[in-house]
C-alpha cells in the first residue's frame, strides 16, 4: 500500500490542492483562462511530441489496440445512452450529455499523468493513440447527435466542416501528428530545443490537475442527479473492466499498453463533458456534479486498480496462450 499511496497522493494531491488554493483565495473562473491555455496549447502537445517523437514507428501502428479500445468506449456510449433513454425517458440530447459522461474519461489532463508516473514513459505511446483516436470520436459523435436532437443548427455541411476543423486543428493531435512525423524520419530538435520541449513537457501534469482542482471548486456540487446511480458504476467499474476483457480477448499487447487502457477506462468523467453540455445547454449542472462526484469517488477505484496492478493479482492477459 505505501507505493500506492506514493503513486495517488502526488497525483490526487495535486487536484486537492488546486481545490483548496481555489476555496481560499475565491478567483474568478476567467482567471484560470491563461493557465488553461497554456496547458491545451504548450505543454501538454510537448509531453505528447516529445514522448512520441523517441518511440519506435513500428509501435505507432497498432490498429487492433486502437479499434478495441474505441469499441469498448462506444460500447459503454452505447449502454450509458440507451438506459437514459429507456430507463430515464431523456431526450436525445440530454441522453447523449450522459453517455459521454460513462464513457469520455479525463484522458487528457489526468491521463498522462497518472499513466507515466504509474508505468513509465513506456506509456506515453498507448495514451497518444487512446487519447487521440477517442478524442476525434468524442468530437465527431457530440455534433452528430446533437444535431438529430436538434440543439445544432447547423446545415450538414457545416457541420462536417466544424467537426473536421476541431479534429485537424486540436493542439493535442496536431502535436501527435508532428511526433509521429518525426519519429518516422528520426528527427531530433536541436539540443536548445530539446531542453524547452523538456520543460514544458514536465509542467504538463502538474499545471493540468491542479487546473482541474481549481475547476472542481468553482463548480460547487448543488445536488447529486439520480442518473449518477448508473453513470458512475458504468464509468469506473465497467468501463475498465470491459476493456480489461477485450484486450484480453484480442490478445498480443504488451502488458503495459493492456494496464494504460485499462487505467485510462477507469479514469473520471472529463471536465470536456461539462464543456459540451455548456455549448449546447444540456443537462449542464449535472454534468458538473458528474465530474465532481466520478472524480471523487475515482480516489477509491482508481487507487484499487493500481494496487491489483502493481500487486500482479491483475494478470496482464485474462486469456493467456
Amino acid at each position: 500500500m505505501a507505493e500506492i499511496t506514493g503513486l495517488v497522493l502526488p497525483f490526487f494531491g495535486l487536484i486537492l490542492l488546486g481545490y483548496i488554493t481555489a476555496r481560499i483565495t475565491k478567483q474568478p473562473e476567467v482567471a484560470m483562462g491563461w493557465l488553461n491555455t497554456f496547458i491545451i496549447y504548450v505543454s501538454l502537445p510537448a509531453l505528447f511530441f516529445k514522448l512520441l517523437s523517441r518511440t519506435p514507428i513500428e509501435q505507432l501502428a497498432r490498429w487492433d489496440y486502437v479499434l478495441t479500445s474505441m469499441v469498448v468506449t462506444y460500447t459503454i456510449f452505447a449502454l450509458v445512452f440507451a438506459a437514459s433513454i429507456l430507463i430515464r425517458r431523456a431526450a436525445i440530447g440530454e441522453a447523449t450529455v450522459q453517455g459521454l459522461a460513462g464513457a469520455y474519461g479525463n484522458i487528457g489532463y489526468m491521463g498522462p499523468g497518472i499513466a507515466i508516473l504509474a508505468f513509465g514513459e513506456q506509456a506515453a505511446v498507448p495514451v497518444a493513440l487512446i487519447f487521440c483516436f477517442e478524442n476525434i470520436m468524442h468530437f465527431t459523435i457530440a455534433p452528430m447527435m446533437m444535431a438529430l436532437a436538434g440543439g445544432d443548427k447547423r446545415g450538414p455541411a457545416a457541420l462536417a466542416l466544424g467537426v473536421v476543423r476541431k479534429i485537424a486543428f486540436h493542439p493535442f493531435i496536431l502535436a501527435t501528428a508532428v511526433g509521429v512525423a518525426a519519429a518516422a524520419l528520426h528527427f531530433t530538435p536541436p539540443l536548445p530545443v530539446t531542453r524547452l520541449i523538456d520543460y514544458l513537457a514536465q509542467a504538463a501534469a502538474p499545471c493540468a490537475l491542479f487546473a482541474m482542482g481549481v475547476t472542481l471548486a468553482l463548480r460547487p456540487l448543488k445536488r447529486i442527479p439520480v442518473e449518477l446511480g448508473f453513470i458512475v458504476p458504468m464509468k469506473l467499474i465497467v468501463h475498465p473492466v470491459l476493456m480489461y476483457v477485450g484486450l484480453s480477448a484480442v490478445g498480443d499487447f504488451e502488458p503495459v499498453w493492456v494496464y494504460t487502457a485499462v487505467l485510462l477506462a477507469s479514469l473520471p468523467t472529463a471536465t470536456n463533458v461539462f464543456v459540451i453540455a455548456q455549448q449546447y445547454s444540456t443537462w449542464v449542472e449535472r454534468a458538473s456534479a458528474t465530474v465532481l462526484v466520478t472524480t471523487v469517488a475515482s480516489v477509491a477505484t482508481v487507487s484499487t486498480l493500481l494496487w491489483l496492478i502493481t500487486s500482479a493479482t491483475l494478470p496482464p492477459d485474462l486469456f493467456p496462450g
